[in-house]
């Protein structure tokens, strides 16, 4: 495997990993009734997701320049570690919402 894909695959595991960190440290907040760090950790998941997202687009405009990127067991490790910080994600902003609504 070449440094480049390596780079590629690492890329999408590090900030899918990191996304779900942060989406779990946000609901960890919001049960402290901590809202604005909750908001923030938010964005920081954002944050890694988009730099994650720019990865995956990057592939898909290589694909569709005939660039055929290869899949394999890494591939798809990668993409279900981006695959669940999405999820994770989401699901925390509406747990959050649920602990705001609780609080008031």
């Amino acid at each position: 495997m070449n440094d480049e894909r390596m780079n590629v695959i690492m890329g999408l595991i590090m900030n899918g990993g990191n996304a779900k960190s942060h989406a779990f440290q946000a609901i960890q907040l919001a049960k402290q009734g901590e809202f604005n760090g909750a908001h923030d950790k938010i964005k920081e998941a954002d944050s890694s997701l988009k730099s994650a997202h720019d990865v995956q687009t990057d592939m898909l405009t290589k694909e569709a320049q005939g660039e055929h990127t290869e899949i394999d067991l890494y591939m798809l490790h990668a993409q279900d570690h981006l695959m669940n910080g999405i999820t994770f994600r989401d699901i925390a902003v509406e747990i959050i919402d649920l602990y705001e609504r609780l609080d008031s």
